[in-house]
């Protein structure tokens, strides 16, 4: 009895032990329970009521509104459309297969196109938006949306994209917009910013420069979607702000009658305001359509520009390095005379071939065969006499004539840091060759730096700037092709050039012989109405050395291989009484300045000048409004 006695205490108390300690794990999984309740419920709340409205809310940002380009007069000269786009997120498909045949079949795509599309989808991460193309037509794009039903996961997208609609006028200028790639993303923290499939950036020119304030911010869309991702309603629409609309110094006249006079050539041709540095006109050919860039460009598009034997790729205006041949005559003169090298009635004899100078085994010739006779520098200019010019040259020395060319725009990126193609050229002297060749100058070099050849590299724009210091009468400008009302006003004073102002005076004068006076080199090119008059200096740039038999064929510019001929060159700036306007005119391989280069200057200061008057009105009406 005892011993049952103690056996049912002894269960009893081990059922107690194990009712409490059962109850006690229940206590504390519902302690647990209520905790975590309470933490889910209260403490992380925010969170999960966010986790939960991303399953429930959609955020879509919208490309960006690019800003405008407009030339002087507020012509549109890049601006935007609407382009209707159609995209996907492969893992927002329940079936992707069947959906990208059934948009085959609608937008009615190509084999080709087909594939192209398929290859994409396997080039990028199953979150990442497929975009099956970014420029539909509105037949298309209304079909897609009443579709849309049976289109899981497909997005059509209107969309703003670029526009450029005076075509190949701009382009060297303007540059181009395509699609961002991993390298605009990764060095651009804006484009980074405000990215989304398909954005277009500058990649080129202005566009690429001024991305920063073209741009714009993103409009972002909020929407509420159902379990299966569809669409339900809007919920937020938040407007971005469209990038800035740049106002340029171009005429959009001035700009065409360039394209149109270089058209089926090489070359370039600048235009600019000798007072205020503004650009007018900045064209360079053979150029092309940047529209094709803005969706990418066809395979045929791109091989038949890359391939083009005239470079349509290749900024002319601020990426070629030419020879200036003859147009650096009126910096050579001046230099001769601010160092008192020469007086203008300094006279060099020109024997022609008969009797040409020779230094040191080298013979120089004049380009005249018969020679020009007795020379002072008005005439010389006017006949634009080598003979003459490597004497003073010789005299002059290298290194004084590199320091008034550099004064003078040469040898310098005109526009600084803005063009990231803008090359420096090369203004030469002695400590330049030991430098970089190591070797010592000779004189012959010297020589023929006077007439242009040799080492000495120069760009158009630059060519121009220097014609435009001289025309002002010597003084320093800065050249812009962005109005900005924060400049100096054109009547504002200059930092002078010169020593003597005398000196500019006499070259501008020589200038003036050699297009308006018999016998000068551009004397058929003349005006003779004062409203149109302008002063200029050809030139010739030799491209391949001149042998004893070329002199003796003496072959006419159209029976040289193309390849073989010369350049063409002209500076002018006019009208000459009150001058207001410089340019520069390269044609490559166009044989001579006075038959190739200088009428294309007589067609562009009719235009030029007419344009003034209404150019003026606008300007002053800004000063006034300031």
């Amino acid at each position: 009895m005892i011993n049952s006695s103690s056996d049912n205490v002894t269960k009893l108390n081990s059922i107690n032990r194990r009712m409490f300690i059962t109850g006690s794990l229940k206590f504390a999984i519902m302690i647990g329970l209520v905790s975590r309740l309470f933490f889910l419920q209260v403490k992380e709340n925010k969170k999960y009521l966010t986790l939960s409205d991303k399953n429930r809310i959609r955020e879509w940002k919208l490309a960006p509104v690019r800003g405008e380009f407009h030339d002087y007069f507020g012509n549109i000269i890049a601006g935007n459309f609407e382009a209707y786009q159609l995209h996907i997120i492969p893992e927002e498909v329940e079936d992707f297969r069947y959906v990208i045949y059934r948009l085959k079949d609608l937008l009615e795509l190509s084999e080709k196109e087909f594939k192209k599309v398929l290859k994409k989808k396997n080039e990028i991460k199953p979150w990442e938006t497929l975009i099956i193309s970014d420029n539909l037509n509105w037949n298309k794009f209304s079909k897609i949306n009443n579709h849309l039903y049976d289109l899981n996961g497909v997005k059509p997208v209107i969309s703003i994209s670029r526009n450029y609609p005076f075509k190949e006028n701009f382009t060297h200028v303007l540059g181009y917009v395509s699609q961002a790639n991993k390298i605009d993303v990764e060095n651009t923290e804006i484009i980074k910013k405000n990215f989304v499939p398909g954005l277009k950036v500058g990649k080129v020119g202005l566009e690429k420069s001024f991305e920063e304030k073209l741009i714009g911010s993103n409009d972002i869309e909020r929407y509420e979607v159902n379990a299966y991702g569809r669409r339900i309603s809007q919920l937020e629409y938040q407007k971005g702000e469209k990038g800035k609309t740049l106002r340029l110094t171009l005429d959009t006249k001035v700009q065409q009658l360039t394209n149109e006079l270089l058209k089926d050539k090489a070359g370039s041709i600048c235009v600019m305001d000798i007072y205020t540095g503004s650009i007018i006109a900045m064209h360079s050919s053979p150029s092309f359509d940047p529209n094709l860039f803005v969706f990418g460009i066809s395979k045929d598009d791109w091989q038949l520009i890359r391939n083009n034997p005239m470079k349509p790729l290749v900024n002319k205006t601020l990426q070629g390095n030419y020879s200036p041949g003859s147009t650096i005559k009126p910096i050579v003169a001046l230099s001769a005379l601010e160092n008192g090298i020469i007086n203008p009635n300094f006279t060099v004899n020109c024997r022609g071939h008969k009797n040409p100078l020779e230094y040191y085994g080298q013979t120089y010739h004049c380009w005249k065969k018969q020679g020009h006779g007795f020379m002072n520098l008005r005439n010389a200019m006017k006949q634009s006499c080598d003979t003459y010019f490597y004497e003073i040259a010789r005299k002059l020395g290298v290194d004084r004539l590199s320091e008034t060319a550099k004064k003078f725009g040469l040898g310098e990126r005109v526009f600084g840091n803005l063009f990231d193609i803008e090359k420096k050229g090369l203004v030469p002297n002695t400590q330049w060759k030991k430098n970089a060749l190591g070797q010592s100058w000779v004189l012959g070099e010297t020589i023929i730096t006077g007439i242009g050849q040799g080492y000495i590299q120069t760009t158009p724009i630059q060519l121009c700037l220097m014609t435009a210091q001289i025309a002002n009468g010597g003084y320093k400008i800065y050249p812009q092709i962005i109005v900005d009302d924060n400049k100096v006003h054109p009547n504002d004073k200059y930092t002078p050039l010169f020593n003597d102002p005398k000196n500019i005076k006499i070259v501008q004068d020589a200038m003036f012989s050699s297009t308006n006076e018999v016998r000068g080199t551009s004397y058929r090119s003349r005006i003779d109405n004062p409203k149109y008059q302008f002063a200029g200096k050809t030139g010739t740039a030799q491209v391949k050395k001149i042998t004893e038999r070329d002199r003796e064929l003496d072959l006419k510019t159209f029976e040289i291989p193309y390849e073989e001929r010369d350049h063409a060159l002209y500076v002018a700036f006019g009208p000459y009484k009150n001058p207001r306007y410089a340019l520069s005119v390269i044609v490559e391989h166009g044989g001579n300045g006075s038959t190739t280069a200088a009428p294309m200057a007589k067609k562009l200061f009719k235009l030029i000048i007419d344009q003034h008057k209404l150019r003026e009105s606008i300007n002053n009406k800004k000063y006034m409004d300031i």
